[in-house]
């Protein structure tokens, strides 16, 4: 079982990027945990700074019958993308977006994610455990569908 981690713009910045808000690891050491705690799924990861990109993996991962879910960090994209939204929606591939920060303790402007309606679950402020939740999410309306 495959399940696909996108992460969106500036999300490869971690570790150096506001680290009181994001922490000081990088991404790259966050996914080795995440292998290891998951090893019987193979996690592919995703990340860019375009708009189109996401889109184009969004697409290209629900076409692929390998990838059972995936986690969606849109990033600052959740705000205002609707064509993110768009593709999550027609995705037939259940969809977990995450957030490493509270988007609702934060400015105004991020409390409002557009992508999230379109989501099967929304994981806010919870910092990287949050990849591993929605995973967890995941398996779980995996398995719930095949029994």
């Amino acid at each position: 079982m495959t399940i696909s981690i996108i992460n969106g713009p500036n999300l490869n910045m971690l570790g150096k990027r506001n680290p009181e808000i994001y922490g000081h690891k990088t991404f790259e050491e966050t996914l080795t945990g995440i292998r290891k705690k998951f090893p019987e799924t193979e996690i592919r990861f995703f990340q860019s700074n375009s708009e189109g990109e996401i889109i184009d993996m969004i697409q290209r991962e629900n076409a692929d019958p390998a990838v059972a879910g995936i986690v969606l960090n849109p990033g600052a994209y959740a705000h205002y993308s609707f064509a993110i939204a768009d593709a999550v929606e027609d995705s037939d591939t259940p969809v977990a977006e995450v957030h490493i920060s509270n988007i609702h303790a934060r400015e105004a402007f991020r409390a409002t994610s557009v992508t999230a309606r379109a989501a099967g679950c929304v994981i806010t402020g919870c910092g990287r455990k949050g990849y591993e939740m929605a995973i967890g999410f995941l398996l779980d309306t995996i398995e719930c569908k095949t029994t």
